[in-house]
């Protein structure tokens, strides 16, 4: 730096990105000032896309995408909120038809510097480096990405805040504090006689600051301003000295210096370059309050916001957007909080020394008159309002990737307006338009685009329901235009990219899900290539663990195939081989295990029991025509019965038959008497009582309900030894800590009752006694008389029957005198049918006249009534 800029030069117009009363000052300072032009700090790449920002649709926050074009992963964001000081110039320099310009370092530069500086960091290619980054200079210090070392290797130092430098040499604790005080504080009774005199104040701090820190431990800063200035060259011989410049605080003392052309040239000699394309995305509240990311780094965007449109009296509106967020809510909120509210913040800033009510002086009021003290409304409020839930909108014409636009269109076709507040979404695949929204959410998630999570919905065991979480963020635009490298349409491209993963899969797993996603997503041109590399990983894996880990997802791909009308009886020859090896090689597989790979292998029998469950009949085996039901049946015998097998594995395939009805309830309790039997090793009786009765599948109410296995437990439980319990205690311990609260409380009640371990004893009628607080026995009445109804609903068949019933009825009819009569009466009738019954019969009742005669009422008077037919409730 050599001598200061005179002061006819450009207008320097020093900001803090994101801040309401640094835009408020900059637009002052533009109506003041009329520049011929105004350039701001940004990438000139986006030039072109300047004159969107006055389109109607463009709603901020918004942001600048520029991204590599051969890497669409290597991106960089410049993000715009309303209140910030670079959107307000642009709509400035727009509305009064004014040159507007970027003259920061292009993004070409910039993502490439980026690249060099994360492959130093990482020579190896590990990938550790996410390419990502909010590239802008901040006038409060804020790091940059990539921004740690210079494309020449030389290391950087630690950066500075320069916002926190000048609060501490303040006084100021916080620098959001000190910062609200003397700026965003500093205009709410009326504008500064001057506009631009808070720019030299901050003009001349910062100076100051560079004076004594340089760079700030920023060094790619110094390419930078070095080609703002020559882009300030430019724009003095094309419009003269009569110019507006908006940029960080920061950069403005090395913008008003004098340096010579071919000095600021040298420094930009040699920088790497990478083709870019840059586009206008929507951005959110949400991701400026982040630090890390593409976050802006601001804590409150929402309150920020709110100080920028409040046109007066910012605090009382400020508590009546609280106010009304709490009511709906279901909070009782009335205007005496509000006043209260209102009355404390402000005694807490003038008790304080703020010349206005800040973030903490309102929440600080709101939690002790809203919240009554309580930090829960708080969460809300931070939520809903402090940080905000805004999500911008972008015009149809900005420049998109062809698969964005494809992805936008279909938003639109199926009404799935991408929204920043996280909703969820029940579909009914019934339905064609579910059905379409099922398959782009599906394809979505093939491309890597997490927009929509598949979420657990209302209870259902059809296929044809779904249920999606979903929630739009900015970076998804990122994932979009990495997915775009694989086609220009949703479908082409997740077709492409499932082809691609089910040729390159290594493992038997991941084949078989993505064929269950590849049937989700209804891509019919990737499945005869995924069913391929299936049936050859298959042919080739002769793991049982991979075989049983691959099966469930096959099951449940056979499943889709009636809802989706999607053919699926290729899978069927794959699925009853696997089921085929499985078969013959678990037992093999079970023995020889030590704890962790038999509850590995556990979860295993578990998936393929409900695979097979689902399969049914419609898969049969090719050796002796049984069904698998059948045939794993056997296998679930083998293992329940063989000692060699381990204790969790035995116990798990005991219990599987017994809630299948394919084990009696004697022989089951002859299966837990022999694994609990004196010479069992105490681990090993432990890990059959857990395969048998842990877990959250109804273990608990087995205990409680078949008295012999709990009495059998009680019994082998009371009789470890000491010098073992102790080893067996975190096996009991996991298997009963699963159960619900009442279920353990009833198990303790018929323990405490001390049930017997032989078994229930016979009553002197034959019937079984009874544990106290339980019925004796089944009440077959009772029971038989549900099954009608239940046969009724599950539509299972219809029966006949009669039945008999009273009613009443109305009626009119004329006396003697021919006047017309009203009567009641009642009546009984028969009737058959299936389930129900009609009937008829003769009321007599008492009428009245209602001729309007003198004497027109005519008590005594008779007349028939014939009841109408009506259902008697007589059930077949």
């Amino acid at each position: 730096m050599t001598r200061a800029t005179p002061p006819g030069g450009p207008l320097l117009l020093g900001v803090r990105h994101h801040g309401p009363g640094s835009a408020r000052a900059v637009r002052a300072a533009l109506d003041a000032a009329r520049p011929r032009a105004v350039l701001i700090e940004g990438p000139p790449e986006g030039d072109a896309l300047l004159p969107l920002a006055a389109d109607e649709q463009m709603r901020p926050p918004v942001a600048l995408l520029a991204h590599a074009v051969d890497d669409p992963g290597q991106v960089a964001f410049w993000p715009l909120a309303a209140f910030s000081p670079e959107w307000v110039a642009i709509r400035w320099a727009l509305a009064h038809d004014v040159p507007v310009r970027f003259i920061d370092l292009p993004a070409a530069n910039s993502l490439a510097m980026t690249r060099e500086a994360e492959r130093q960091d990482d020579p190896d290619g590990n990938g550790n480096g996410n390419g990502e980054g909010e590239e802008r200079g901040d006038g409060e210090g804020a790091g940059e990405a990539g921004s740690g070392t210079l494309a020449g290797g030389s290391p950087a130092r630690a950066p500075i805040d320069p916002i926190g430098v000048l609060a501490e040499t303040a006084g100021y604790d916080d620098p959001e504090a000190w910062w609200e005080d003397v700026v965003e504080h500093r205009t709410q009774d009326g504008e500064a006689a001057d506009p631009r005199a808070p720019f030299a104040a901050l003009a001349e701090a910062m100076t100051a600051l560079r004076e004594v820190y340089g760079d700030g431990g920023h060094p790619r800063d110094t390419a930078r301003e070095a080609y703002m200035r020559i882009q300030l060259r430019k724009a003095a011989k094309e419009f003269g000295e009569d110019i507006a410049v908006v940029c960080g605080a920061w950069h403005v003392p090395a913008l008003g210096t004098r340096t010579t052309l071919a000095a600021d040239r040298a420094l930009l000699k040699g920088l790497p370059k990478v083709k870019t394309e840059l586009t206008w995305v929507p951005w959110s509240h949400r991701r400026l309050a982040r630090h890390s990311g593409y976050g802006a780094g601001i804590d409150s965007p929402g309150w920020y916001g709110h100080l920028f449109d409040a046109a007066d009296r910012p605090i009382e509106r400020w508590m009546t957007k609280v106010a009304g967020l709490l009511r709906d809510e279901d909070r009782f909120v009335s205007s005496a909080h509000v006043i209260e509210a209102v009355r404390l913040a402000e005694t807490l800033a003038a008790l304080r020394g703020r010349p206005l009510a800040g973030l903490s002086e309102t929440t600080d009021a709101i939690r002790a008159v809203m919240g009554e003290g309580s930090d829960v409304p708080l969460a809300l409020v931070r939520d809903r309002l402090i940080v905000g839930e805004t999500l911008g909108e972008v015009p149809d014409t900005a420049p998109a990737v062809p698969l964005q636009r494809d992805l936008t269109r279909q938003q639109r076709t199926l009404r799935l307006k991408p929204e920043a507040l996280e909703r969820e979404l029940e579909l009914d695949l019934r339905k064609d338009t579910d059905a379409a929204r099922s398959r782009l959410l599906h394809r979505l998630r093939i491309l890597a685009v997490g927009w929509g999570e598949s979420a657990t919905g209302r209870a259902s065991t059809g296929t044809f329901r779904e249920s999606w979480r979903l929630r739009w963020e900015p970076e998804l635009y990122v994932q979009v235009a990495e997915a775009g490298t694989w086609g220009t349409t949703v479908l082409s491209a997740a077709t492409a990219k499932a082809e691609f993963q089910a040729t390159s899969a290594t493992g038997l797993a991941e084949v078989t899900a993505l064929a269950e996603q590849c049937l989700l997503a209804e891509l019919p041109d990737a499945l005869p290539v995924v069913m391929t590399a299936l049936a050859d990983r298959a042919a080739l894996d002769a793991d049982v663990g991979h075989l049983a880990d691959a099966l469930p997802a096959l099951a449940r791909t056979l499943r889709y195939g009636d809802v989706r009308s999607t053919d699926t009886a290729a899978l069927g020859g794959v699925a009853a081989g696997l089921a085929e090896r499985i078969c013959v090689g678990l037992p093999p597989a079970c023995t020889g295990l030590d704890a962790d790979g038999a509850a590995e292998l556990r979860r295993r029998v578990d998936g393929v029991h409900t695979a097979i469950g689902l399969l049914g009949e419609a898969v049969r085996t090719d050796t002796d025509g049984d069904g698998l039901r059948e045939r794993w049946t056997a296998v679930l015998h083998k293992l329940a019965a063989r000692d060699t097998v381990a204790g969790v594995i035995r116990g798990r395939a005991a219990r599987l038959l017994l809630d299948e009805g394919r084990l009696a309830e004697d022989e089951a309790a002859r299966l837990m008497g022999l694994a609990l039997s004196p010479g069992t090793p105490p681990p090993d009786a432990a890990a059959w009582i857990e395969g048998f009765v842990g877990g959250t599948a109804g273990g608990g109410m087995l205990l409680v309900h078949d008295e012999r296995l709990l009495g059998l437990v009680d019994a082998w439980l009371t009789g470890v030894p000491a010098d073992t319990f102790a080893d067996v205690l975190p096996l009991l311990r996991r298997t009963f800590s699963v159960y619900e609260a009442g279920v353990r409380r009833t198990l303790g009640e018929l323990v405490r009752r001390g049930p017997a371990a032989g078994g229930p004893a016979a009553g002197a009628d034959g019937t079984t006694a009874a544990v106290p607080g339980f019925g004796p026995g089944l009440d077959g009445a009772r029971a038989d008389a549900v099954v009608p109804v239940l046969r009724l609903l599950l539509g299972l068949d219809t029966g006949t029957g009669t039945g008999t019933g009273t009613g009443t009825g109305t009626g009119t009819g004329t006396d003697a005198h021919m006047h017309t009569v009203i009567g009641t009466g009642t009546g009984t009738g028969t009737g058959t049918g299936t389930g129900t019954g009609t009937g008829t019969g003769v009321g007599v009742g008492v009428g009245t006249d209602t001729n309007p005669v003198p004497g027109g009422v005519h008590p005594g008077e008779r007349a028939e009534n014939v009841k109408e037919p009506e259902p008697l409730g007589a059930t077949g």
